[in-house]
């Protein structure tokens, strides 16, 4: 394991009055650990985060409380202050806001996905999302799995309920999690979409086609140019799926993407899955490389 030093941490951290993290200034090294601004929301988050959706949340709730309580701390030691989860990943709401609990709220963001099934109020599931994570506010909360062309649509009773929130300053972005190319070809021209979560790697593994429940490979050359327009009109981009959901289990591929996803310009911030804390370390140092290359 890598041992973080004082000098490290400094350097990942400034204004600890108020929990600020460093922006780079014009020229500067950038890190994996900077505050970047999600187009035109003006939300920051790091350009890494903390995933806890691998396999529905299933590594990090078997692990139990404790260890994962260590390794989310560890992250926020390192310098990473997004973090991302979904209403579905059972039990990761309650076991984040233990892992979180005492840190100044400010000094950290979160963000997580919603559904909405026949017959629910969306203003009690946002509610009840908040209580879990015992949290007065998310900083992103998402759409989560939209599969169709017409999700807007199909999906307007939760995107008006999320418009709602965002006005009350409950949650201060929303947007949708993709999974599929119809849908992401309906991100583009979006007024709506502050942010759109994206599955991208390298080679396609577990990215979008035109089948959402297709095992193939994904079109990468179609999902980077949609990325690159719905980046291009001002919505916030976050990349997963950048470990292909723990298919790349070579040192070299889980490099070779996020060499590939930092070279893009067009991804904003990417969120990564941890069961150690020598997987933080690989990805905080290989960002760093792949960005001052």
């Amino acid at each position: 394991m890598t041992r973080i030093t004082r000098r490290d941490f400094l350097k990942s951290t400034v204004a600890v009055g108020t929990g600020g993290l460093m922006t780079p200034a014009l020229g500067a090294k950038r890190s994996a650990t900077d505050m970047v601004t999600l187009g035109k929301s003006g939300v920051q988050v790091t350009r890494l985060a903390f995933g806890t959706g691998t396999f529905g949340g299933r590594p990090n709730r078997e692990m139990g409380q404790q260890p994962f309580t260590r390794l989310v701390r560890y992250a926020y030691e390192r310098g990473i202050r997004w973090f991302e989860t979904a209403d579905s990943y059972d039990q990761m709401h309650e076991m984040l806001a233990v892992a979180l609990k005492g840190l100044p709220r400010d000094s950290y963001k979160l963000s997580s996905k919603v559904r909405l099934r026949e017959g629910e109020d969306p203003l009690a599931i946002l509610d009840r999302v908040r209580r879990e994570l015992a949290t007065d506010r998310l900083d992103i909360l998402l759409v989560h799995g939209a599969r169709t062309a017409n999700w807007p649509e199909d999906q307007k009773q939760l995107c008006e309920a999320l418009s709602e929130a965002k006005a009350k300053k409950t949650i201060l972005s929303h947007g949708a999690s993709c999974h599929g190319l119809l849908p992401l070809r309906a991100f583009v021209r979006n007024n709506w979409l502050d942010v759109g979560l994206v599955r991208i790697n390298h080679d396609g593994t577990k990215m979008d086609s035109l089948d959402s429940n297709s095992t193939d490979n994904g079109n990468v050359g179609e999902v980077v140019s949609l990325v690159q327009k719905i980046h291009a009109q001002g919505a916030g981009v976050l990349g997963m799926k950048l470990m292909g959901e723990g298919r790349f289990t070579k040192p070299e591929d889980r490099d070779a993407s996020l060499k590939f996803v930092m070279s893009l310009g067009t991804v904003d911030a990417v969120t990564i899955g941890y069961k150690t804390t020598a997987e933080i370390d690989e990805a905080i140092q290989c960002i760093n490389r792949h960005l001052n290359a």
